[in-house]
């Protein structure tokens, strides 16, 4: 690899490194206060989104799809390194917006999350490596492959929690009572 194909890769692990800093300083614990490392935490317990991976990790393998898709159609021609970085600063971005005091807040009046605290930085770590995943599988997949995969896992994520994507925006921005009703019935 030449010097300029290795400075957006560099650049990228930078933002990572930087946003989970960052969200340390804010006050986000490392790992589960529950007091051990686990690959698996599930949503409605006191480990949900804060071992490694959990049922919203999808969403962020989706984000991957979505913005590689979304940089293909506005900016082809930026070399797909640099793309990736604008990929991992949105991405990022939503980690370091998701956990302030006021989203969080957020979620737990508007969304069936009532127990939700913010993640550890650890799961932030791997909401983003589940982005660079999906923005990886989207660069090498046939379009039709990464259509199937993005409706599979909302359905796949409807099914199992009563969320997804779509629905976490849906409820975050315009909270719908019939949704939140259905989400809350088990």
């Amino acid at each position: 690899m030449t010097r300029s194909n290795t400075m957006p890769l560099v650049i990228t692990a930078l933002i990572a490194v930087l946003t989970a800093i960052i969200l340390w300083s804010m006050g986000r614990s490392l790992t589960c206060p529950c007091g051990y490392v686990d690959m698996w935490g599930t949503v409605g317990t006191e480990e949900g989104s804060q071992q490694v991976l959990d049922w919203y990790a999808p969403s962020h393998l989706l984000h991957g799809f979505l913005f590689y898709a979304a940089l293909w159609l506005v900016a082809r021609r930026v070399p797909v390194g640099w793309r990736l970085v604008i990929a991992t600063l949105v991405e990022c971005a939503w980690e370091i917006i998701e956990n302030t005091d006021a989203v969080i807040e957020r979620y737990r009046e508007v969304t069936i999350a009532l127990d939700y605290y913010g993640d550890s930085v650890l799961n932030s770590v791997f909401d983003i490596f589940a982005m660079w995943l999906g923005f990886w599988l989207a660069m090498r997949l046939p379009v039709w492959a990464s259509v199937v995969i993005v409706i599979g896992f909302e359905i796949l994520t409807a099914i199992i929690i009563r969320d997804g994507l779509a629905l976490n925006v849906i409820m975050l921005l315009f909270p719908i009572d019939a949704v939140r009703e259905w989400q809350s019935t088990t």
